[in-house]
């Protein structure tokens, strides 16, 4: 259990110093991710950036993902998911180009050029407050691969033990904190696990 975000981001900070983890950029996927990146990356002694994607929810359960998209419009599909709902093909098309737009939005908020910084040739950390379903860290760190970066990670406080297995194929390396058999939910591992606001999240990115 944590007491908070930036609780999870020093633990998670210490025990990536401990392996002695070197990274040239941690990326936190905003919000929630941005009080549990600032203290890896400053352990790190690495920049702190973002990257972006959204969820694609399932009709009638928006909560439910049925993929992600991130801000360059790299997709991932949960096709497992997809053949059970039997989504139509347009509502496909259509939450795909609609959560893409969204994520191109929050990009802008967060970063004046828009997509990401040039990783190219370097050693890039993704972090985020928790994995669930998966969707959205995969979809960033498909995004980030394209970029040309020369090694690619993932670090979390806590996850799904079947996420984290399946995102172990994404990454070069998945570093997560807890893995709990009986895991429902990122929050349930937090004490205070309220909202972060753009503001909020922003802040944290101008502390470097």
């Amino acid at each position: 259990m944590f007491d908070d975000r930036t609780d999870a981001g020093e633990r998670l900070a210490a025990d990536l110093e401990a392996r002695g983890l070197e990274a040239d950029v941690v990326l936190g996927i905003p919000r929630g991710a941005l009080p549990v990146a600032r203290p890896v990356a400053d352990a790190l002694a690495a920049d702190l950036d973002v990257v972006v994607a959204r969820k694609m929810g399932a009709p009638q359960n928006p909560e439910v993902a049925l993929g992600a998209v991130a801000s360059d419009g790299s997709v991932w599909y949960n096709d497992d998911l997809i053949d059970r709902v039997n989504p139509s093909e347009a509502y496909l098309e259509e939450i795909r180009t609609d959560e893409a737009e969204n994520a191109r939005e929050k990009a802008d908020r967060y970063r004046e050029t828009g997509g990401l910084p040039d990783l190219r040739g370097k050693r890039v950390l993704l972090v985020d407050d928790g994995v669930a379903t998966g969707a959205t860290a995969t979809a960033c760190l498909r995004q980030v691969r394209e970029t040309g970066a020369d090694w690619v990670g993932l670090a979390v406080p806590v996850g799904s033990p079947r996420s984290i297995d399946a995102l172990e194929r994404e990454a070069d390396d998945v570093i997560a904190l807890e893995t709990p058999a009986d895991f429902r939910a990122v929050g349930q591992y937090y004490r205070d696990f309220g909202q972060v606001t753009d503001e909020e999240a922003l802040e944290y990115l101008d502390r470097g």
